[in-house]
């Protein structure tokens, strides 16, 4: 295979790596792209999970108060690249959630909307390139700011500013691509008792390159997400918050010159969490993405 269609193909790639699994954890899609001086790209994804599973640590109980959670979150993400090694990345939040809490034992709705909390993060990147591969080491610290209000039922924001870093490698050829990424969160105490504790995840894509057309930058990739996640007992305004949990899915991914289609799927393989809480559900994902 030629270096011109490695190049191109590298471009795509670049696309896929930012991987999103949560909002709270990642960058943008096109986190490593574009690679050239003053390039900027930008992405809407929205991002949705339901569950009405009471768990106590890791044992589902009976739901007879018809307990559930469910969050709509749309993302508008985008990026500056300053020079190949260095760029700026920026995630503004819109929630729509509501969940049933039993407060002194009566069941209760309760609602949230509005912009939630924003992140900064600078990426810094080493990267190397090879005859049919190229691949690169990032570290990413990162800042959320408290721009969601906590004044809902549900509160879109927790009212406090935390800090976190990112390690990251990826390494893609024309027909294999693979990226881990390990992140940590400093949660800091916010408004009305909030605090959701620190958080550490793990987050692995895996997977194929089976179509690329060369002439028109046209391709797909398919593969599959681990995400791995361990949240410290914090408090909220229904209660106990944080555990650990394993999620499992499909990540199908479309492209076209500098345009990006992204849609996943994540399934809880193992939770567990501290006393008793609604379980996280499933993960949806779709986000478009462009880059200049």
């Amino acid at each position: 295979m030629g270096r011109t269609r490695i190049r191109t193909v590298a471009i795509a790639l670049l696309l896929v790596s930012g991987v999103p699994a949560t909002g709270r954890a990642h960058q943008p899609v096109m986190d490593m792209a574009p690679r050239w001086e003053g390039g900027w790209g930008f992405q809407v994804r929205n991002e949705h999970r339901f569950s009405d599973e009471p768990l106590n640590g890791d044992s589902e109980l009976p739901n007879p108060q018809g307990r559930e959670r469910r969050v709509n979150t749309t993302w508008l993400e985008g990026v500056y690249t300053f020079k190949r090694e260095l760029r700026l990345t920026a995630k503004i939040p819109w929630v729509e959630q509501s969940r049933v809490s039993v407060l002194n034992g009566v069941p209760v709705r309760q609602t949230g909307s509005g912009i939630g909390d924003s992140i900064l993060g600078l990426q810094l990147k080493h990267y190397y390139n090879r005859e049919s591969s190229t691949g690169n080491f990032g570290l990413t610290p990162s800042i959320r700011f408290p721009t969601g209000s906590t004044s809902d039922a549900f509160p879109v924001g927790d009212g406090s500013w935390d800090v976190g870093v990112s390690a990251s490698f990826s390494a893609e050829n024309t027909d294999f691509y693979q990226f881990y990424d390990l992140f940590y969160w400093h949660n800091t105490e916010g408004d009305r008792g909030i605090d959701r504790g620190d958080e550490v995840g793990l987050d692995v894509n895996i997977g194929l390159h089976p179509y690329h057309n060369n002439q028109h930058n046209l391709g797909i990739f398919v593969m599959g997400d681990l995400s791995a996640r361990y949240e410290g007992r914090g408090n909220d305004t229904a209660g106990t918050t944080g555990g650990k949990r394993i999620s499992l899915g499909p990540v199908l991914v479309g492209y076209w010159n500098n345009l990006m289609l992204r849609a996943e799927v994540k399934f809880p393989v193992y939770e567990n969490v501290w006393g008793t809480q609604v379980g996280h559900g499933t993960d949806y994902n779709i986000g478009l993405g462009i880059t200049f």
